[in-house]
């Protein structure tokens, strides 16, 4: 939950496609998807792309209550730790979908499924650890119910339509706040055995290890979200008595964000995995920096109560922002659906024709 990974399929200036890049509008990219049978996106990772897995798990990471989803269909909480769309619920309306949903969405229909869905978990990280000590879905999990997936598309459309579904499918991953906010540095299990570059060591492998999971499974074009700049969450602020980021939760923000992409250079090269990064962290600082350029007048209080602290649970009928669209964060961790917008808007832009074919 802690997790502002940012999402999900394409970040801004942020997203560093590692082939050659063709600029693309909305129009252009939803005439290409169509053109090369890319109907799906499958999505992995933590709250900054879960749309109401964790309503259905016993765990106290939820976001299924106001005045969380105010601004979603409807104005009803769906599980999204945000006021409305996360980015792939974007990218999927850019694509000429609806929003993506939870694959334990009890209403979820076979429509639905061929679009695909999303098994990510809010509180959930690279390492299993981080999960475990939220009871949350770890990724090796997300995989498992992925495999479920899987095997209701075979019922659903045949063996041979299921394999080209998923092999044409958009596979996304966003993590890693978590690992490093509600693991590392708060339980002292990791620290015990790593020094904290050893431990985004670790975590690299991990999200290789992940990575290759996927490939296995199907995946043949894999989206990576970067780690957000986790110093300047209004919640890590208040913890460290700061009114500025904290610049050492940057630093290791940005020394993980080097190996992630050094890992999908690797697999691009070795076993040909297409791969496009995004590059959530200079995305938020641009934000934060300079938030009128963006359209927004709050860059260091989230809406929800105070915006000091307040997110998930402790945000729960709490008074908001009168207008959500003029705020960098929703609530003290996580950003407002007008971000994730500007986010995807600008990604879309970067993506390649070549990542499409």
């Amino acid at each position: 939950m802690l997790l502002v990974a940012f999402v999900t399929l394409l970040v801004a200036v942020a997203l560093q496609p590692l082939t050659s890049v063709v600029a693309l509008d909305v129009h252009l990219l939803r005439q290409l998807a169509a053109k090369h049978n890319v109907t799906s996106i499958l999505v992995f990772g933590d709250s900054s792309v879960d749309p109401g897995n964790n309503n259905f798990i016993k765990t106290e990471m939820k976001g299924n209550f106001p005045p969380y989803g105010e601004n979603f269909i409807n104005h009803k909480p769906t599980g999204r730790l945000c006021d409305g769309l996360l980015a792939p619920d974007y990218i999927a309306e850019a694509m000429g979908y609806p929003p993506i949903p939870a694959f334990l969405d009890p209403t979820l229909t076979q429509a639905d499924l061929t679009r695909g869905a999303s098994f990510a978990s809010a509180g959930s990280g690279y390492d299993d650890l981080t999960a475990n000590i939220s009871n949350v879905w770890s990724f090796t999990t997300q995989a498992n119910y992925f495999l479920h997936y899987k095997i209701h598309l075979t019922k659903l459309v045949g063996p041979i339509e299921s394999s080209k579904m998923i092999n044409n499918a958009i596979f996304l991953m966003s993590m890693g706040s978590n690992d490093f906010l509600q693991n590392y540095l708060v339980d002292f299990t990791r620290q015990k055995q790593f020094t904290v570059e050893q431990y985004i060591e670790f975590l690299s492998h991990r999200m290789l290890y992940d990575a290759k999971m996927l490939h296995r499974l199907g995946a043949k074009r894999l989206v990576v979200v970067g780690v957000p700049p986790m110093g300047c969450m209004p919640l890590i602020k208040y913890l460290r008595g700061q009114k500025t980021c904290v610049d050492q939760l940057n630093q290791i923000a940005f020394s993980f964000n080097s190996k992630i992409i050094k890992n999908l250079e690797l697999l691009q090269s070795k076993i040909g995995l297409k791969t496009i990064y995004v590059d959530a962290y200079s995305t938020i600082q641009e934000a934060i920096k300079n938030p009128r350029k963006f359209g927004f007048v709050e860059a260091s209080l989230g809406c929800c109560g105070t915006g000091t602290y307040e997110y998930g649970e402790t945000c729960k009928d709490m008074q908001v922002c009168k207008d959500p669209t003029k705020y960098v964060f929703w609530d003290a961790v996580h950003p407002t659906q007008r971000m994730y917008q500007i986010i995807v808007k600008k990604a879309i832009a970067s993506i390649s024709e070549e990542f499409l074919v």
